[in-house]
């Protein structure tokens, strides 16, 4: 348990709810939807449908619907991209499940768009060999997925929501199975809140950097929970970072789609230069990482950077892309006329809590998905639009898993509940994780980064945020090569494929 936390607390064994599922994104709201009619617990911690990253996605969601595609393009593809990390099985099962869960999504009223025949209109997106990404509007997929689901999510009696409240801890019983969760509300107070079986579905980890698209609130929490208590972690080290956040100030950052690319528009530094294809062949469709780091250097370098979409876009852009459009619009740039600012942030965790083929933790009771997990779908790099894929194949198949299986009554539970670090020490560590833990890192940086992680332990030990911020740079510090979204300017080169998997070397547990 955590050395230092401020108490522990306990649950008595008696009634719970059948499934309790942390996080309300997608990942949750479709496990929930799976479920019915099976009774499950929500736990949101915003008003259902805010500050959750699955409403901020503008690219969509990939799948091989075209004709001209296959499911066996799509997952060559995601290891492609995944720089020699992904499973090729975990890569095979998401792809070939991908059309069913988009047809589930159409069947919950998600408006893709559609061309003038009917089919749906897909989108091609950087290291994609088929366009394959169904969107809405251009850019409004994850709002237009996650007004679908919090309507049929109100509409289902057998899904109870909580809002206003954020799990802690996880509660185990003395042979360390999960027994549910620890919650605080917004008045300080702490809840056990105890189910025969428990899903963390709370995304990531961006809010850990100073420069984000994600919500602020994304700090990691699963991460942290799970490693208290005993789960198998893997590949922490591994962040995405997305090449184009709108460079404005702002916190998060807005997000300029990669469909923007996809279109045509061209990235060129203050001078004017169009310089993608000084750094990879594939120019402005490269992946991720690649484009990143370009970006990262020409802006080294003071020259800057920008996304030109005057002509790939042009005078369609508030019908074509609205989110990014209004984004732009407020900070007085009309990207109609005008080249937009752009800087990477930090934009997914591929790395997370080990699940296995149908979202097993390795915790007894623990089940994992969406971006909080590592399911092996991801490796080192994700393929554009993989996110709200593998969220809703994994939700689908935890969901039969649960349903079919018979779920035990929790036994007496405890859990410790964690510090929590003051707003100047957050700032403090969302800062130098991204000084020392961004796009190019090494040895001096990131071990700068670890000491202030242990003077602020001494502040707030056990804090979430910090549990996951030093799990992440540790990993950085270990993985000593190139690959992927880990870039070392110390070492450079990529050495052999290899997974890192770390556990918390087991406290002793004390018996309810």
């Amino acid at each position: 348990m955590f050395e230092g936390a401020a108490h522990r607390v306990h649950a008595e064994a008696g009634a719970s709810v059948d499934v309790l599922i942390v996080g309300a994104g997608l990942a949750g709201l479709f496990l929930a939807l799976k479920l019915a009619p099976r009774h499950c617990l929500v736990i949101s911690p915003s008003p259902l449908g805010q500050a959750a990253s699955s409403a901020w996605a503008q690219g969509g969601l990939a799948a091989a619907l075209d004709p001209l595609d296959s499911p066996a393009q799509h997952a060559a593809d995601t290891v492609a991209a995944g720089a020699g990390l992904v499973d090729p099985v975990i890569a095979r099962l998401i792809a070939e499940d991908g059309p069913a869960r988009v047809r589930d999504l159409l069947a919950l009223g998600v408006p893709f768009d559609r061309t003038p025949e009917g089919a749906l209109a897909l989108s091609l997106e950087a290291a994609h060999s088929h366009p394959r990404v169904a969107r809405v509007s251009g850019d409004l997929a994850g709002k237009a997925i996650m007004d679908a689901l919090v309507a049929a999510v109100q509409a289902t009696p057998s899904i109870e929501l909580i809002e206003g409240a954020r799990a802690v801890s996880l509660l185990q019983d003395a042979n360390g199975r999960v027994a549910g969760v620890v919650l605080r509300d917004a008045s300080g107070h702490f809840t056990p809140r105890t189910a025969r079986a428990t899903a963390l579905c709370t995304g990531g980890s961006g809010g850990l950097f100073k420069v984000t698209t994600n919500p602020r609130e994304a700090q990691g929490d699963a991460i942290a929970m799970a490693y208290e208590a005993g789960a198998l972690l893997a590949d922490l080290e591994f962040v995405q970072f997305h090449p184009t956040g709108i460079d404005i100030g702002r916190d998060p950052a807005p997000l300029a789609t990669e469909a923007l690319r996809g279109e045509g528009a061209t990235l060129h530094n203050a001078d004017g230069r169009a310089f993608m294809a000084d750094y990879h062949p594939l120019a402005e469709l490269a992946p991720r990482d690649e484009v990143a780091r370009a970006i990262h250097a020409e802006r080294m370098a003071g020259r800057g950077a920008f996304l030109d979409c005057r002509k790939a876009v042009g005078d369609h852009f508030p019908d074509h892309f609205p989110t990014v459009f209004g984004a732009c619009m407020s900070a007085n740039i009309d990207p109609r006329r005008d080249r937009i600012p752009v800087a990477p942030a930090a934009h997914y965790h591929m790395g997370g809590i080990v699940s296995d083929l149908w979202g097993r933790s390795t915790l007894a009771g623990l089940s994992v998905c969406g971006e909080c997990s590592s399911t092996g779908a991801h490796g080192a790099n994700r393929l554009a639009s993989n996110s709200l894929l593998e969220a809703v194949v994994f939700a689908e198949r935890i969901s039969r898993r649960l349903m079919s299986a018979t779920l035990d009554a929790p036994a007496a539970s405890q859990a410790s509940i964690p510090s929590a670090l003051t707003d100047q020490s957050l700032l403090k560590l969302r800062e130098a994780m991204s000084a020392h833990c961004g796009v190019v890192r090494d040895a001096a940086g990131l071990t700068k980064l670890l000491d202030l992680c242990r003077q602020l332990e001494a502040e707030a030990p056990g804090a979430p945020a910090l549990t996951a911020a030093r799990l992440v740079a540790e990993g950085a510090l270990a993985r000593a090569e190139s690959r992927g979204g880990h870039f070392r300017r110390d070492y450079p080169d990529t050495g052999k494929p290899q997974r890192q998997f770390i556990a918390h070397p087991f406290r002793e547990r004390v018996t309810p």
